[in-house]
C-alpha cells in the first residue's frame, strides 16, 4: 500500500529478494507515479489507456510485483485487504499517521486479524512527534533535517541531492526492518510495527556530519561543493572539455598527483608540504591543479592516471553512466520484456552474492494486471464475484 518512491523503493527490494509483492493501487489512477512522464515508454501493444506510455518515473521502482487495482473507502475493499492481510508476512503502507484507522487498516486493527503480521509505515516525519502530521517529501525533508544546507557549491545557495536520496535511504533502512522483523519472528511467532520515517532516516544518514556536530557543539562548515572540508585537493576539476575528479588525499597521494601533472615541485612547496598547509592555502592549490588540468582532456588525463593508485574519476553524465563498461560488466542494467511496451531496460538489483542471484523476475506491471489473479488464487474468489467487483468499481 505504498506509491512515489520510498515504499516501492523499499518493496522493490524486498521482491529482487524473492518476495511475492502485491501491489495495492487505486483502481483508475494507480500510483501517482504512473503520470510522472515525459518520459514514458509508449505502449505498443495497440489497447488505448488513460496514460501515453508507463512512466520511466514507474517503471524505476516497481518491478517483481503484481497490481491489485483496489478502492478501499468501501465495505467489499476493506474486506478484501482483511483477508489479504490474513495471507501475508508484511503490509507496507506510506499514509499520513492515523489515516488509515477510518478503513479499519490501522495497525491495531490488522495485528487482531493476524498478529504475526509485519506492519511496516514510512511517513515523513514519523508517528510521534509534533511533526507527524505534516506531510513529508523528500525536499522538504532535506531542507529541514540538514542535508540541503550542507550541499551546494561553497558560496551558492543551498541545493536538494540529484536524486531523492532521502527517500531512497528510508526504503533502504525499512526493507532492513522488514528483514528484521521477519527474523525475530522467527523466534516468537509475533509480527510488529515499524515506523520508518523520512526525517529520522535523513539525521541518520548525516552520518559524521552529525557526529562532528555532536561532539564539537559548533555550526557545521556549510556548502563544500565537491570539495572535502579537510582534505585538499580533493575535488572535481575542469579539464579542457568536461570534468575529472582527482584525490590526493594524504601526502603520499599528493605527491603522485604532483608528479603525474609533471609539476614535481609543488611536493617540496612550503606552502603544501601537509595537509593541513594544502587546506589552509586551499584556494591557491585548488586553482594551481586546475590550471594544469584544463591544458588537456579529460581522456587525456584518465589515461595519465591510469594504474597510479590515486584515486581519481571522470564525471559522468547519466547517459555516460548507463553505457560506462564498468556498469555493463557488473552487469547493472538489464533489458526485460513488457508486454505492452516491449523491450525495455531497467537498472539491476546492486548486490551479488555467491550463491544466490537476485534478479528481475517480471516488468513493472500495468494498473489492475494481476487483480483477477491475486483475488482468485490468494482470495479462492470465483469469476462471478471478481466480475462484480469489477463492476461496482472495487477493483480494477
Amino acid at each position: 500500500m505504498t506509491r512515489v518512491l520510498a515504499g516501492p523503493y523499499c518493496t522493490q527490494i524486498l521482491g529482487d529478494l524473492g518476495a511475492e509483492i502485491i501491489k495495492i493501487e487505486h483502481p483508475t489512477r494507480g500510483d501517482d507515479t504512473r503520470s510522472w512522464g515525459p518520459p514514458d515508454a509508449p505502449y505498443t501493444d495497440g489497447v488505448e489507456r488513460q496514460f501515453p506510455g508507463e512512466s520511466a518515473y514507474y517503471l524505476s521502482v516497481n518491478r517483481n510485483k503484481k497490481s491489485l487495482g483496489l478502492s478501499f473507502n468501501n465495505p467489499s475493499g476493506i474486506s478484501i485487504l482483511h483477508k489479504l492481510v490474513q495471507k501475508c508476512d508484511v503490509l507496507v503502507e506510506n499514509y499520513l499517521p492515523g489515516s488509515l484507522t477510518k478503513y479499519h487498516l490501522d495497525y491495531a486493527t490488522l495485528n487482531k486479524l493476524n498478529p504475526s503480521l509485519i506492519y511496516a509505515s514510512v511517513t515523513g516525519y514519523g508517528q510521534t512527534g509534533p511533526y507527524s502530521a505534516r506531510a513529508g517529501y523528500d525536499v522538504m525533508v532535506e531542507a529541514e533535517m540538514g542535508l540541503m544546507h550542507i550541499t551546494g557549491e561553497r558560496d551558492g545557495p543551498p541545493v536538494k541531492v540529484g536524486v531523492a536520496v532521502t527517500d531512497l535511504t528510508t526504503g533502504m533502512y525499512t526493507a532492513i526492518g522488514v528483514l528484521a522483523a521477519l527474523y525475530s519472528r522467527r523466534d516468537t511467532g509475533l509480527g510488529q510495527w515499524i515506523d520508518a520515517s523520512l526525517s529520522d532516516c535523513q539525521v541518520a544518514s548525516l552520518a559524521n556530519i552529525a557526529s562532528s556536530g555532536l561532539i564539537s557543539g559548533k555550526p557545521d562548515s556549510g556548502r563544500w561543493g565537491t570539495a572535502h572540508a579537510s582534505v585538499v585537493p580533493y575535488r572535481a576539476y575542469a579539464t579542457r572539455d568536461t570534468n575529472i575528479a582527482v584525490g590526493g588525499c594524504n601526502d603520499k597521494l599528493y605527491g603522485i598527483l604532483c608528479r603525474l601533472l609533471d609539476r614535481p615541485e609543488w611536493i617540496t612547496d612550503a606552502r603544501f608540504v601537509t595537509n593541513a598547509l594544502r587546506v589552509a592555502n586551499r584556494d591557491t592549490l585548488d586553482r594551481m591543479v586546475e590550471d594544469r588540468l584544463k591544458t588537456e582532456t579529460t581522456e587525456y588525463w584518465l589515461g595519465v592516471f591510469e594504474g597510479s593508485g590515486m584515486p581519481y574519476a571522470a564525471v559522468n553524465d547519466i547517459q555516460g553512466t548507463l553505457n560506462h563498461e564498468h556498469v555493463l560488466a557488473r552487469g547493472m542494467i538489464e533489458e526485460v520484456e513488457h508486454k505492452a511496451v516491449g523491450k525495455i531496460k531497467l537498472v539491476n538489483h546492486p548486490v551479488k552474492y555467491s550463491r544466490v542471484e537476485p534478479k528481475i523476475r517480471s516488468p513493472p506491471p500495468l494498473l489492475g494486471e494481476h487483480s483477477s489473479e491475486v483475488l482468485g488464487e490468494v482470495l479462492g474468489l470465483g469469476e462471478e464475484e471478481i466480475k462484480d467487483l469489477k463492476g461496482e468499481g472495487t477493483i480494477a
